[in-house]
């Protein structure tokens, strides 16, 4: 007969298997678990040094394209602007850099640069707007029209244009009591600042714009006064550009504002003037404004092309 010892021996033997079974269970999971681990841990190692790799040769690519495009951007743009002039237009925030090599690109296609215009932030707020409305009422020169349902920076954008830019090639070049008049009240009001002779008006005009978005309250409405302004130049002279980097043509942006406004159909824009390639564009564009052609040009939304299709071609008087 099996006595109580014999069931607890049984018993006993029982739970050291079960536990003797869980240790070299366990050691044989965590092993597998483990190596699964270490594979994955390898694999994605591999894959992140593929990706560095992969990255270092897209960006020598684009190093040298960007240097080929420098280097030669003097050759391709001769002769495309001869006989022309240009102004400058600097908007709040925008850098300095793109501007300037616009700006010896525009002397290197055979145009002259009359100066440039920094537009202040104080011109877009929006507690300045009357002020700016009798201004730009005051300042208002024969021969400057106010369609009857203008607003404050459309009557302000005229103004300005009157001073800086013109179809007659009699004018051009030529700085009046008119346009002093103009630059020098925006100038003390704080409204703008210039450097060269911006007064001596130019027959085409090239806008920077910002990287970033205007984030402060307003920043729509300050998109709209400097639409306001590049559509005026475009009207008063012979074309106009806007461009700037990638993030202007991304929500918020004044190129993006501008392509999803009327603006579109008469002022072109380029959203890779931060690039050596994208300034040989913006004179391509201005050289397609002449002939009464615009275009959105570059990488960003609402591009027709890299830049101008066909391109235009460049003979000895541009």
């Amino acid at each position: 007969m099996i006595d109580f010892r014999y069931h607890l021996v049984s018993i006993v033997a029982i739970f050291l298997a079960l536990a003797l079974g869980i240790v070299l269970g366990s050691t044989t999971l965590s092993n597998s678990v483990s190596e699964t681990l270490r594979e994955q841990a390898n694999s994605a190692a591999d894959s992140a040094q593929q990706a560095r790799e992969a990255q270092r040769d897209l960006q020598h690519r684009v190093n040298g394209e960007e240097q080929f495009a420098g280097v030669l951007a003097p050759q391709i743009v001769e002769n495309r602007l001869k006989g022309q002039s240009v102004v400058l237009v600097e908007t709040p925030g925008a850098g300095d850099d793109s501007i300037e090599r616009v700006g010896e690109l525009v002397k290197n296609a055979g145009a002259a640069v009359t100066g440039r215009v920094t537009v202040q932030k104080k011109l877009l707020d929006g507690d300045q707007r009357a002020t700016v409305d009798a201004l730009a009422g005051r300042l208002k020169a024969e021969g400057v029209e106010f369609p009857a349902d203008a607003g404050t920076y459309d009557k302000a954008g005229a103004v300005l244009a009157s001073a800086l830019v013109t179809r007659e090639p009699a004018e051009a070049g030529r700085e009046d009591a008119a346009t002093g008049a103009v630059l020098g009240a925006f100038t003390e009001a704080g409204y703008v600042t210039t450097t060269g002779e911006p007064g001596r008006r130019a027959t085409l005009a090239v806008m920077v714009a910002p990287a970033a978005a205007y984030a402060y309250e307003g920043g729509d409405d300050a998109n709209e006064a400097l639409i306001s302004l590049a559509s005026a130049l475009d009207g008063a002279g012979s074309g106009t550009v806007v461009g700037g980097p990638p993030p202007a043509a991304s929500d918020g942006g004044l190129i993006a504002a501008l392509r999803d406004s009327d603006a579109a159909e008469s002022v072109s824009t380029v959203d890779i003037v931060d690039t050596a390639s994208g300034q040989v564009v913006a004179i391509l564009a201005l050289q397609k404004e002449l002939s009464g052609e615009s275009g959105q040009y570059g990488t960003g939304a609402g591009v027709s092309g890299y830049l101008p299709s066909p391109a235009p071609t460049a003979g000895k008087s541009g």
